[in-house]
């Protein structure tokens, strides 16, 4: 049997390439026989970027209703609010005591931001990042972590700092976790490029995501506002450099992408005719799962119940491996 752990910050619907990049490899993997799955919404990392209350629990709730409407079995997995057991913040503290600063200065998250806004505008919070991440990984006792390729590092740092306790405590204080990214979805594309005509991640911070929870009529104006470039219906395009095709990989049959491609490589149809293929592939796709976000979001005590009985199965876990980790470091056990 193998323990997987994954966290989605709640920092707003998620959007296709969340879904995407990880929860439905999450949950497919939640799904293999005998594997045991804890899924958890990371609202604590959420404040190092949103400071209002109101919208740190709609977004929660969003970002729970998301995985519920992909088809988590709650049931048989491990569904939580990170907040709802801070046994993560006293690991988050043990961790620190073993992990050196300069070590953490070159974390991805605080070089870019530090190097776009000044290290003076970046929180304590943010700096400390992958202290937090390692712990909630190591307070269940996690063996595999799906992760996107951004997100390598932070297992790094984990097994890092972990080691390191280890050394100290004795094999076995600690669990070491190994990364799991799937190639095929390891980034996707953004709905623009960069200045330099490249490819960028969909992220929020770019401003290039694509809802796939929006109404039909927002989720189709999202789609027919895709970058392409100025090539004419009759002209041949290339697949390879056009976003369209490379989200439309992802969400259609492989005849359809097959279709696609030939379409494109041919010529004869505008971007439009791709884009309109594109928003109802989205929407085939991810119909039952928009249905079930929708009722969701209208019946937010049903969340609630799920993430309360949720937490309640993951704290009996955490609590365990805490004090494993407590009474090799010469804490008091509380059990």
């Amino acid at each position: 049997m193998s323990r997987i752990l994954t966290g989605i910050q709640s920092t707003g619907i998620p959007h296709l390439g969340n879904i995407l990049g990880a929860i439905l490899p999450g949950i497919e993997l939640s799904e293999v026989e005998d594997n045991e799955a804890f899924f958890f919404i990371a609202d604590l990392h959420s404040l190092t970027t949103v400071h209002d209350p109101a919208l740190i629990r709609q977004n929660t709730l969003a970002t729970a209703a998301a995985w519920l409407a992909c088809g988590f079995d709650t049931q048989e997995g491990y569904f939580y609010r990170q907040s709802d057991i801070p046994k993560v913040t006293e690991l988050t503290w043990y961790l620190n005591c073993f992990y050196s600063y300069t070590r953490l200065r070159l974390a991805h998250s605080f070089k870019d931001k530090s190097a776009k806004f000044g290290e003076d505008k970046v929180s304590a919070g943010l700096f400390n990042y992958p202290m937090l991440m390692a712990a909630d990984i190591l307070l269940y006792d996690a063996e595999i972590v799906p992760v996107g390729k951004d997100q390598k590092q932070h297992i790094e740092i984990t097994r890092d700092v972990a080691e390191k306790i280890n050394r100290t405590y004795g094999e076995g204080t600690l669990i070491l976790p190994k990364a799991r990214i799937r190639e095929d979805v390891m980034n996707i594309v953004g709905t623009s490029k960069d200045p330099n005509g490249s490819f960028t991640k969909m992220s929020k911070s770019y401003n290039n995501v694509i809802n796939i929870f929006d109404t039909d009529k927002k989720l189709r104006k999202t789609v027919m506002r895709i970058e392409t470039d100025s090539r004419t219906p009759e002209e041949p395009k290339d697949p390879a450099d056009n976003i369209v095709y490379q989200l439309y990989k992802h969400v259609a049959s492989p005849e359809k992408v097959a279709e696609m491609k030939e379409g494109l490589e041919k010529g004869g149809k505008g971007y439009g005719v791709f884009k309109q293929w594109l928003f109802e592939a989205i929407n085939e796709r991810f119909g039952e799962a928009r249905e079930r976000f929708f009722y969701l979001m209208e019946h937010p005590n049903e969340i609630e119940e799920l993430l309360t009985g949720g937490a309640e199965k993951a704290d009996a876990v955490a609590c365990e491996v805490l004090e494993r980790v407590r009474s090799r470091i010469g804490y008091k056990n509380r059990l």
